[in-house]
């Protein structure tokens, strides 16, 4: 901030403008005043050719096209406002700031150069909803703005008269409100804030100026020149100050901002355009009550169908959420190789079967692979995966619906029997190893691995813990017997040594 205070531009285009301000509200003549102010535009229009080549000069991409285009509109009013001064001080004396078809078309033109370069600087982020979003409330604010031009600036009933003036009013309003739009919506500004600020104040300003009728002698206030001569201030200043980011601290100078998820401009459109209404009301049916009520007509469409996006663009949100969610709790509670259940999901399920089956109903089943370990060791890891996943496939393909697989980790499997007695667990183990004893193909051989089960009936005193451990002891007694068997648990059986 200090550096800019002590450009030596900025304080000769801030000290011209005073002088400027001074000398109009000490000339008494209407027509000194408006030489006056015409001989004070120039030099602030070559200030703004003049820094916006130079950030031209050090941009890149669609930023440097930018500010090509703001280097040729500075040019422009350069030169129209120059034609004018010589015209003002050569020509018949003058009233007021409108400037001649010269001065117009040239302000005109600069003006929609600006315009197209602003349609035509990308939007951050390729999705056709935030495209389609973007443009929704970039529609609404210009919309709002072209009913604010054509209730106040542009006369629907004048047929003569300084008609390149008053295009170039609307033109102004036009401009002000998609930059605006351009900088808060989109978060991709070909500008930095501290130059944005400027510009986009010159462009309101701009705008209330155009608000400030002339006496009824057709001549204007002192101050009416003054608020007219800012916003050529305020631009070359945004200029200026945008070149002066760029040659220090070009890292921030073009960075992207962090989009907002919303804005309010669209709800703001809506007020204007409402408040207009409100005000050519009284004045009974005109054509420019007319277009402000057709003009509110259409904000209201267009918020309403960015308010459809948004909840379209909400519902989407919500079931991504959803799918993602469902995501993460599949892989918290089941096993990624096999797709069973873990020893997380497979404890809470035989918590629940005991709670709501029955003690006495319950029974659990615990299987270790054998030969597992050979297979993995001779064929290699991905024999072993695809055997594991065999193994899981045939376990499901042994138990009823309701029961549950699960793979407890490495080679160790658990079966949950929902109302089974200790005889439906010995059938249903007998059928698994039968099972098992296939082999599973792999690549251009096949795997196997047999396996030991341990058998384990609830009473009415177990829990969880009590019945994995009864079933693990059961386990390991079939593996002593010889393996590629099944033993059921018994109070007399001893613990694994």
């Amino acid at each position: 901030m200090n550096r800019l205070l002590r450009d030596p531009l900025i304080l000769a285009a801030v000290l011209w403008t005073l002088a400027g301000a001074g000398v109009l509200c000490s000339l008494d003549a209407a027509h000194d005043q408006a030489r006056a102010f015409w001989a004070f535009q120039p030099p602030l229009d070559a200030l703004l050719a003049w820094s916006a080549w130079r950030v031209h000069r050090m941009a890149t991409g669609a930023i440097r096209r930018f500010w090509l285009v703001m280097t040729a509109a500075g040019v422009l009013f350069t030169v129209g406002d120059t034609v004018q001064a010589v015209t003002a001080f050569i020509g018949p004396g003058l009233k007021d700031t409108a400037g001649g078809p010269v001065q117009g078309l040239l302000f005109a033109v600069g003006l929609g150069a600006i315009i197209v370069a602003m349609l035509l600087h990308p939007i951050p982020g390729s999705s056709r909803r935030e495209k389609v979003a973007f443009w929704l409330d970039s529609s609404t604010v210009l919309v709002g703005g072209a009913v604010v031009a054509y209730c106040f600036a542009i006369e629907p009933s004048q047929h003569g008269g300084n008609i390149a003036g008053t295009l170039a009013a609307g033109c102004v309003i036009l401009t002000s409100c998609f930059a605006a739009v351009k900088l808060v919506l989109s978060g991709n500004a070909p500008m930095h804030r501290a130059a944005a600020v400027p510009m986009i104040v010159s462009a309101g300003i701009n705008s209330v100026g155009f608000f400030l009728g002339p006496n009824p002698d057709g001549t204007l206030d002192p101050y009416v020149f003054v608020v007219r001569l800012l916003p050529s201030l305020l631009i070359g200043l945004g200029a200026r100050i945008q070149e002066d980011v760029a040659r220090f601290d070009q890292g921030s100078a073009f960075g992207s901002r962090r989009r907002r998820p919303y804005s309010l401009l669209p709800y703001g459109s809506i007020a204007v355009a409402f408040t207009t209404v409100v005000v050519e009301t009284p004045a009974g049916p005109h054509p420019r009550l007319w277009g402000a009520m057709a003009g509110l007509g259409i904000i209201v469409i267009l918020v309403v169908c960015r308010q459809l996006a948004a909840f379209h663009e909400n519902n989407r949100l919500i079931d991504q959420l959803r799918e993602h969610e469902a995501r993460l709790r599949h892989q918290a509670l089941y096993d990624g190789l096999t797709g069973l259940a873990n020893r997380t999901h497979f404890h809470e399920e035989v918590t629940g079967a005991l709670r709501d089956v029955g003690d006495e109903n319950t029974s659990l089943l615990l299987i270790d692979l054998d030969g597992f370990k050979a297979v993995n060791d001779t064929l290699g890891h991905a024999a072993g995966d695809v055997l594991l996943a065999g193994v899981g496939g045939k376990l499901t393909a042994c138990v009823r619906p309701g029961d549950v697989v699960a793979r407890l980790g490495g080679d160790e499997f658990a079966v949950l029997l929902r109302d089974c007695d200790g005889e439906g667990a010995e059938h249903t183990a007998q059928r698994i190893l039968r099972e098992l004893a296939e082999p599973i193909p792999f690549e251009d051989t096949a795997v196997r691995a047999g396996a030991s089960i341990g058998i384990a009936c609830a009473t009415c005193d177990d829990d969880v813990d009590s019945l994995v451990r009864d079933a693990d002891l059961a386990m390991y007694a079939a593996k002593r017997q010889g393996k590629g068997t099944w033993t059921r648990h018994h109070r007399d059986l001893a613990p694994a040594s």
